[in-house]
C-alpha cells in the first residue's frame, strides 16, 4: 500500500477505525476498474486513456436485495447522481454505488442493472422488481479522451465483482483514476472514524472522488497550502471539477437522519478550502448498513426500525467532517503525477508528500 496523509505524521483529529477506509463499515465491499493505455496528442476513441469505475457495495454482494436506508444532499448541482430522486422520496436504494466519470453515467447505470438482475434473478424474475442504480461522476476530460467512451458495460462489472473489504487503494485508481484536486493530481480517496453510543462501538466510513477546488483555496489542518505552494499547471483561478462523496455507517438511522448527514458533507470538504465552485458538482449521499428488512413488495405492512436520537448526533457530524477531510488529502497523497491530453503536453503534478508534512509542521509549530 501507499503512503497515506495519516502515515505521514499529519495531525488529523479523531479517531480512525482499522483500515482507515468506508470499508471499516461492517459489509462495505470496494471494487475497483482502471484504464490506462496510451501517450501522445490526442485521438479521440483511441486515448490516450486514463479512467476507470469505482463500485461500492454496502452489503457487499448478498444474494437478495434489501433496501439500503440513506439520504442525499447535493451543495452544488453541477453533475450527476442517477436514483437520488427515490432515495429523496423513499428513503432507500438497492444497488451498488458506481463512480466513473461524465460521460459514462448511461453505460455504468446499464451494466449495474445487468448485474442486479442476475445477482437477483429470483427476484427479477419471479417477480415485478425494478432496479434504479446509483451512479455518480466527475469529470476527467482533460486528463483522459473522455469523449471517446472507453468504459464499456463489462469494465462496470468486474469493477462490482472485484469488491472486497479491507485496505483500498487510494489515487489514481477507479473512478478517480483522471480526477484533478486543486491543481494536484486527485482522485480516490477514503477515511473513517469510530465513535461510541451508549457503550457501543460504530463507525462512519467515507470515500471520495475528488476532482475539485482551485489552488489558492486549498488548506490541511488549517494550513494555507495553496498560497505555499502557488505552481498551478492549468487553471486561472476558476473552479471546474467535482467531487463525490460517498458516506456509510453501521449506526441504525432513519432516511431523514441520513439526509442530515450528507448535509454535513460540505462541512468536511470546506475544512480543505474550497466554497463550492460554480460550475462544480459537490454531492453527497448517506446509508445505513444497519436495519436489515426485506424489501416493502415482501413484508409485512407495519415496520419497526432502530435508530439513533437526534440528541447523540453531534459526535456523529464531527466524525463525518473528520473524515471527509482526510479521505480528500489521502486521495492527493494517494496520487501520481499524470499528463494532459487537453491541452496536451502539460503535467499534473502530485502533491509532494514531504513539503505539505513540512509545511504542517512549520506553520503549527
Amino acid at each position: 500500500m501507499k503512503i497515506r496523509a495519516r502515515d505521514l505524521g499529519l495531525p488529523f483529529d479523531g479517531v480512525p477505525g482499522y483500515y482507515n477506509a468506508i470499508t471499516d463499515v461492517l459489509g462495505v465491499e470496494v471494487g475497483f476498474t482502471t484504464l490506462i493505455s496510451g501517450e501522445g496528442p490526442l485521438q479521440v476513441g483511441r486515448g490516450p486513456v486514463r479512467t476507470g469505475v469505482t463500485a461500492i457495495l454496502p452489503r457487499g454482494k448478498q444474494n437478495r436485495m434489501h433496501p439500503i436506508w440513506a439520504g442525499f444532499f447535493a451543495l452544488n448541482g453541477n453533475g450527476e447522481m442517477t436514483g437520488t430522486h427515490w432515495i429523496n422520496d423513499g428513503g432507500y436504494f438497492t444497488s451498488p454505488i458506481i463512480l466513473t466519470n461524465t460521460h459514462s453515467v448511461g453505460i455504468a447505470h446499464q451494466a449495474t442493472v445487468r448485474w442486479m438482475i442476475e445477482r437477483y434473478r429470483d427476484q427479477f424474475i419471479g417477480g415485478h422488481y425494478w432496479a434504479m442504480p446509483v451512479v455518480a461522476e466527475t469529470y476527467d476530460g482533460v486528463l483522459n479522451d473522455i469523449n471517446g467512451l472507453h468504459v464499456h458495460e463489462q469494465h462496470v462489472i468486474d469493477a462490482i465483482n472485484s469488491a472486497q473489504r479491507g485496505p483500498v487503494t487510494e489515487g489514481n485508481i477507479g473512478g478517480g483514476t483522471g480526477m484533478i484536486c486543486y491543481d494536484y493530481k486527485g482522485g480516490t480517496g477514503t477515511a473513517s472514524r469510530t465513535l461510541m453510543v451508549d457503550g457501543t462501538t460504530y463507525h462512519v466510513g467515507v470515500l471520495v472522488q475528488a476532482n475539485h477546488g482551485i489552488r489558492d483555496w486549498f488548506t490541511v489542518l488549517g494550513v494555507p497550502i495553496g498560497k505555499l505552494d502557488p505552481d498551478r499547471t492549468l487553471r486561472s483561478g476558476k473552479e471546474q471539477g467535482s467531487i463525490i462523496v460517498i458516506i456509510g455507517t453501521d449506526l441504525p438511522m432513519l432516511p431523514h437522519q441520513l439526509r442530515r448527514i450528507a448535509k454535513r458533507g460540505p462541512i468536511g470538504i470546506g475544512r480543505n478550502g474550497t466554497p463550492g465552485g460554480n460550475s462544480s458538482g459537490d454531492m453527497f449521499l448517506a446509508f445505513s448498513t444497519a436495519n436489515t428488512t426485506e424489501m416493502p413488495h415482501e413484508s409485512s405492512t407495519q415496520l419497526t426500525m432502530d435508530f439513533i436520537s437526534d440528541e447523540a448526533f453531534d459526535p456523529i457530524y464531527l466524525a463525518v467532517s473528520q473524515a471527509i477531510e482526510e479521505s480528500v488529502v489521502n486521495a492527493l497523497v494517494g496520487a501520481e503525477d499524470m499528463t494532459t491530453v487537453k491541452p496536451y503536453g502539460k503535467t499534473v503534478k502530485a502533491i509532494d508528500p514531504e513539503r505539505l508534512l513540512r509545511w504542517v509542521r512549520q506553520y503549527r509549530s
